[in-house]
């Protein structure tokens, strides 16, 4: 079977399903300012609505991987495409907030799905020269799909029509089901179901035939050095991997990132901004993010991973330690709720060059072929299981706790992330995904890389 699609065709759909992930996770962000009016939520059933997606995040990114391992990338991509449809379809027609909850919960799945296996399949597609910047073009597509949300959130505030805020993803649901349809399979997971011919075509067309035999012989001998399959896991030398996608993981999350995407205008409504101020205020930081963004794909392959990481730590917990402390000398004042628009700005600019895209970056790096599927599973349920933590304790820890000091605490993690990237990461720039398995292999003891 032979496959001429144009690259660009090939990127833009791969990753349209982080389009998705980011609408379907930010919109909420405004809708629940309307819902918990619209429903009458109390604190911890705000958070129950907000974070009912991140418990089918965790389904869907448990199963995804290993399934993609099995059936491969292309068809459990379409297979979560379609349950956007009906996860978009649910919330917005939803009656009640049990019926919202469920929905939810259905629609995480896909977004879960997402998580694991857009930039495992970006990943895949490119030659290592630029894998960096095609892989993080999914934290480009998530960060578009914030910024879609926003801006339908903005639209759609004075009405206070959420049940239309949350449809609209329906769209990108629907673009991204057929564009799949049209899309090629891995060729690294056709080579390790023995299908040669399919790869060869593949890689032929996406590499206008430079060097594909040759990357196939590296494919062909990292598979041949790759035996056992899920009992991987297990192995010794798979270990240093698995500790740096949990702990990369864990650690995107618990800096405090998503309670910006969730309840950024929350946020700014207790500092006292109006609603459709404070969805304004989260349109500009939508901006700044894709921006970024943007800006990170073009450097993450010259700059490099580690270096990246860190540079963000101490950004984010500058931003967020100037944050606590200007709030505290202007107290209740007017100015600060501006204050906190932009020091949040700030912090999102530095999670969006750095961590938002780096870690879904390495963690479709790290893992061998014959788990990458599974690893990235892993990864991707530590990731989903922080954030559900983060987002569903913010409403209540706020108010037992205030602002300020969930800022601090989420600067002290920052920290702490410093310091793991520090002692565990090594660098994958450069690297063919066969040669960091290889050298995975090789080098059981020391840090990957």
């Amino acid at each position: 079977m032979k496959f001429k699609i144009n690259n660009g065709f090939i990127y833009f759909f791969g990753a349209l399903g982080g389009l998705l992930f980011g609408y379907d996770t930010g919109v909420i962000s405004g809708a629940i300012l309307f819902i918990k009016k619209d429903l009458h939520l109390t604190s911890w059933t705000e958070g129950i609505v907000v974070s009912s997606i991140l418990f089918g995040c965790m389904i869907g990114a448990a199963f995804s991987g290993a399934l993609s391992d099995r059936w491969g990338r292309r068809k459990v991509v379409i297979l979560a495409a379609a349950v956007f449809c009906i996860g978009a379809l649910g919330t917005a027609l939803a009656p009640n907030t049990g019926v919202l909850i469920a929905f939810r919960i259905i629609l995480g799945i896909a977004v879960g799905s997402a998580s694991t296996l857009v930039p495992m399949y970006l990943s895949e597609m490119a030659p290592a020269s630029i894998r960096g910047a095609l892989s993080s073009l999914n934290q480009l597509m998530i960060m578009t799909g914030i910024l879609l949300a926003y801006v339908v959130n903005y639209i759609f505030s004075a009405s206070e029509g959420w049940r239309w805020m949350l449809g609209l993803a329906l769209i990108p649901a629907l673009l991204l089901l057929i564009g799949m349809i049209f899309l090629p399979e891995s060729p690294r997971w056709l080579l390790k179901q023995g299908k040669d011919d399919q790869a060869r075509s593949i890689l032929n067309n996406m590499r206008k035939g430079a060097g594909v035999e040759a990357e196939i012989k590296e494919i062909k001998l990292a598979n041949e050095q790759a035996n056992g399959g899920l009992k991987n896991l297990k192995e010794k030398w798979v270990r240093p991997a698995l500790i740096v996608g949990i702990g990369l993981a864990v650690f995107q999350q618990i800096i405090g990132c998503n309670t910006v995407l969730y309840y950024a205008p929350t946020t700014f409504t207790n500092v006292g901004l109006g609603a459709s101020a404070a969805i304004l205020g989260t349109v500009g930081i939508g901006i700044v993010n894709v921006i970024v963004t943007a800006i990170a794909v073009a450097i993450i392959d010259k700059v490099g991973r580690k270096p990246l990481l860190l540079i963000g730590n101490a950004g984010m917990s500058i931003a967020l330690f100037a944050l606590v402390f200007v709030s505290k000398l202007m107290g209740a004042a007017g100015a600060s709720g501006w204050v906190t628009v932009i020091c949040l700005a700030v912090y999102i600019l530095f999670f969006s060059l750095t961590w938002g895209p780096v870690v879904w970056v390495m963690m479709s790096e790290i893992f061998p072929l014959s788990i990458r599927g599974a690893g990235m599973g892993i990864g991707s349920v530590a990731n989903w299981l922080a954030n559900l933590v983060v987002s569903l304790t913010y409403p209540k820890l706020i108010e037992l706790f205030g602002i300020n000091t969930m800022f601090l605490v989420y600067g002290i993690m920052g920290i702490l992330a410093f310091i793991f990237v520090s002692a565990k990461v090594s660098e994958t720039k450069g690297k063919s995904l066969e040669q960091i398995e290889l050298e995975l292999k090789d080098k059981p003891i020391r840090k990957l890389g």
